[in-house]
């Protein structure tokens, strides 16, 4: 029996922070921030909740926040922004993010 699939918006509604990538196959900084968010989501485990969205498959979505350039992070926190920004981010600046706004 297959789970229900959890829509976008239940995703960030919650109390957790949920940090969103932005990001297409065909993106070089994207690739260079696929890493990053790999040693985030080992360091900070449950305190945050990192979702990739391809902008190519998701079009809706990234209209609907006006993705204009990629990678583009955007921190909700009880479907809330919080936080965005375009280019790669270090991991000292999402690091803070979470400790900012993961309670």
């Amino acid at each position: 029996m297959s789970q229900p699939t959890e829509s976008f918006s239940d995703i960030i509604k919650g109390d957790k922070p949920v940090l969103v990538d932005f990001y297409a196959d065909w993106c070089g900084p994207c690739k260079q921030q696929a890493p990053i968010l790999k040693q985030l989501t080992d360091r900070a485990g449950d305190k945050v909740r990192v979702v990739k969205i391809n902008v190519d498959k998701a079009q809706k979505a990234a209209n609907q926040y006006q993705i204009r350039s990629i990678p583009t992070m955007i921190m909700f926190k009880g479907g809330k922004i919080v936080w965005r920004q375009s280019g790669v981010q270090p991991l000292h600046t999402l690091e803070g993010l979470v400790k900012q706004f993961g309670g």
